[in-house]
């Protein structure tokens, strides 16, 4: 049995719920793809994580307005791409808009097309399972076709607004 809302709860502060979000750190990826027309897209996200091992499944969100969802929601392949800790700027410049965010860029070509940008930490290529619509996201459940990872790699972390390559202690 779900539990009711109470007619009485004060709404949830936006504001306050973001900032507390921003006290979980994470890792930073970059989602990429090849649109229908070969053209590319990605963008930096910090909603992912593991699902299963069997089948091999992961999950990440995407804002239901974002420009590249057509892309996303369509597609049959996508690449998670983890960040390092050097790749700051890499970062940046997927969150930045209106920009060619793949211009100069090292990348090939992986599962399905979609782009998979060099000296990244770990590489997730799926193929696009499930999709989910909930609140302003849609969760996106990829199968993992294939994945690699670059020993000694150290991560990017995200943690209240700001990138860390480690967190303060």
């Amino acid at each position: 049995m779900q539990p009711t809302p109470s007619a009485l709860a004060q709404p949830l502060d936006a504001q306050q719920f973001r900032a507390a979000l921003g006290m979980f750190a994470t890792g930073v990826t970059i989602v990429t793809a090849r649109a229908p027309d070969g053209g590319l897209v990605g963008l930096t996200a910090n909603s992912f994580n593991s699902v299963s091992l069997s089948p091999p499944l992961v999950l990440w969100s995407l804002a239901r307005r974002a420009g590249s969802m057509p892309v996303f929601s369509r597609g049959s392949h996508y690449a998670i791409n983890i960040l390092a800790a050097e790749q700051q700027e890499l970062a940046r410049r997927f969150a930045t808009r209106d920009i060619d965010r793949f211009a100069g860029l090292a990348w090939r070509e992986g599962a399905g097309g979609a782009p998979v940008l060099d000296g990244c930490a770990a590489v997730f290529e799926c193929a696009n399972r499930s999709q989910y619509e909930e609140g302003d996201h849609v969760i996106f459940v990829g199968e993992v076709e294939s994945c690699s990872r670059r020993e000694g790699a150290l991560p990017l972390i995200f943690h209240g607004g700001r990138y860390y390559t480690e967190l303060p202690l």
